[in-house]
């Protein structure tokens, strides 16, 4: 995918970075402005000796304080179009992540949409705020002072112009390898910000199983191989940039010429301190765009992030006219492929069953066999490769999102409780379900009396992802939450996987109440919970090999059989040994 250029992102706030960079530009014609007055005055007292020259003296400070208050108000107004280009990426980002399947969000992770949406909008901001302004004065300065050069002397102008080629084809010189060493330079901080972050996060386990040899080491040759590239990159740019910046500025030169053609009554000595003080500022113009350029290339690889997620398809939606409404809670599966990538390997093939309303189908299989990737096609967290899947007799393809997921509700075994209160934890998505509704449900869950133990009761904050609570707790709290919603369809992925013995006993009641009357579908690793299912559905290498009650699937000695003989061996284990 072609990356698109740096202004093509900013187009929604074109119009007014164009003018703070025009305010920018008038702003270094004042402050050119001023050296000419400056000049002036000098040309004044020489002339006169004792006379204040007030004209071109006050002349210079109104210029000066022009100057001042024109930058200011390009960087206010660039300011102002980063904070609205911030929020006009960060919006369109939100609002097309919510469009992608959701599959697409479970695989690239919350930490790479984090960071594209908060650090690669956050370089735009950067850029647009501070660096447009300079744009400006970087591509003003050098025109109107090599202009106004040649009005005052055309061989010290050309001259200047000499110099100044030099010292860029040496800046260009020293930034031949400029775009390469640019992305090993932020590939190898990135490596480091992550080996900080991993060491941050997995203290526990660092601390438990290795004191941090290993995992310090990682983040020292993250270190290491950033400090290598800073270093090579210093040394293979650092004599030509050096060198760049000697001779870009002109004003040696510019002192010797200009004294010879005043020793010889070719110029005169008020032209020649006109020409100091402006080619002066013509180097000082030239030197933005030198780190403008490595700005450029940081900002670049931003928006090549955020491009790679606004390129993403949208899941596919029909529009109102043609949206269908599911006529029960069955489930069928017709015929389904599926693949993650349109090149990627099969991940489940050929799979058909059909869940009618009502009714509890248990998903078992080794690991890998493909049951929670069935359990989460029924939502729409991808779309299948081939075949159909049909709810209430409607292909999920075509109905609305928000009435597809008014069909199914879920309790996964990695539950997600956001940094709120309890309260607002069970009724998110139903706002408007009132305090009784919410206790009705935790009671249904079997969590209100362990609720009303803490302080602040269902006021209480449950912590980043719910670090506050126990995984059996957490796990109740989204029982009472899908409890709430009330949905005909339920999706259970081994829901009693924090389960201990003290508290094994209030998931089941919990679940039981949950399921009553729905049409269950639970993913389950725990053969025990699943004995008495309607139908037992038995995968393996993503396709489904049997399909029956528990009696008959044991009785036919295939791969159920396999993992029931497995999960009683597992209960007789027993320490140094022994059996139970």
């Amino acid at each position: 995918m072609d990356t698109p250029g740096v202004w093509s992102i900013m187009r929604p706030v074109q119009g007014q970075i164009r003018f703070a960079m025009v305010l920018a530009g008038l702003a270094t014609a004042a402050t050119l402005g001023t050296l000419c007055a400056l000049a002036w005055a000098v040309h004044e007292l020489l002339q006169q000796p004792g006379q204040w020259p007030l004209p071109p003296l006050l002349l210079a400070v109104v210029l000066t304080v022009l100057a001042y208050v024109l930058r200011l108000a390009g960087f206010k107004q660039s300011h102002y179009a980063a904070f609205r280009l911030e929020t006009r990426l960060r919006t369109d980002l939100a609002e097309h992540l919510a469009r992608l399947p959701l599959g697409y969000l479970h695989q690239t992770g919350s930490g790479a949409l984090a960071k594209v949406m908060m650090d690669d909008v956050k370089a735009l901001h950067i850029f647009v705020a501070d660096s447009t302004p300079l744009y400006a004065r970087a591509y003003v300065a050098p025109v109107l002072t090599f202009a106004l050069l040649c009005v005052l002397d055309w061989r010290l102008a050309l001259t200047t112009a000499v110099v100044l080629a030099v010292g860029i084809g040496l800046a260009s010189l020293a930034m031949r390898t400029n775009a390469d060493m640019t992305q090993r330079y932020h590939l190898a901080s990135e490596n480091v910000s992550k080996a900080v972050v991993e060491y941050v996060q997995a203290m526990p386990v660092v601390r438990t199983f290795d004191t941090g040899t290993s995992t310090f080491r990682r983040y020292q040759d993250a270190l290491n191989a950033f400090v290598d590239v800073t270093l090579h990159w210093y040394r293979i740019a650092g004599l030509s940039s050096r060198l760049a910046q000697i001779l870009v500025s002109p004003l040696p030169v510019l002192v010797w010429l200009g004294a010879w053609l005043v020793s010889r009554d070719a110029m005169t000595a008020t032209t020649w301190l006109t020409v100091l003080l402006v080619g002066t500022g013509l180097a000082e113009s030239l030197l933005p765009l030198m780190s403008l350029k490595h700005l450029v290339a940081k900002t670049q690889m931003s928006i090549h992030r955020i491009h790679e997620v606004l390129a993403e398809p949208d899941l596919p939606i029909p529009n109102m006219a043609q949206a269908r409404v599911p006529g029960d809670a069955s489930v069928r599966f017709e015929h389904v492929d599926f693949r993650y990538s349109e090149d990627g390997a099969l991940v489940l093939q050929d799979i058909s069953f059909e869940v009618p309303q009502g009714s509890v189908t248990a998903l078992v299989g080794p690991s890998g066999a493909g049951k929670t990737t069935v359990a989460r096609l029924i939502p729409r967290f991808w779309d299948v490769s081939a075949g159909n899947i049909r709810v209430g007799g409607v292909d999920v393809r075509e109905m609305l999102p928000e009435m597809l997921m008014q069909q199914v509700a879920f309790v996964f075994q990695d539950t997600f409780l956001f940094a709120d209160t309890i309260a607002n934890n069970i009724r998110l998505g139903l706002t408007g379900a009132t305090m009784d509704q919410v206790v009705d449900a935790a009671r249904a869950a079997q969590v209100h009396d362990f609720i009303m133990t803490l302080p602040l009761g269902y006021d209480t904050p449950v912590g980043e992802r719910g670090v506050f609570l126990s995984g059996g707790q957490r796990q109740r709290i989204t029982i009472a939450r899908a409890i709430l919603q009330d949905r005909p369809i339920l999706v259970l992925d081994e829901a009693t996987a924090f389960a201990d013995p003290e508290n094994e006993a209030a998931l089941v009641a919990a679940l039981s109440h949950l399921m009553r009357g729905k049409t269950v579908l639970m993913v389950a690793h725990r053969l025990s919970t699943i004995r008495d299912a309607d139908q037992i559905l038995v995968f393996d290498k993503g396709t489904l090999q049997e399909q029956g009650r528990h009696e008959q699937l044991v009785a036919q000695n295939g791969v159920y059989a396999r993992l029931w003989r497995n999960y009683e061996q597992a209960q007789d284990w027993a320490l140094a040994g022994g059996r139970a």
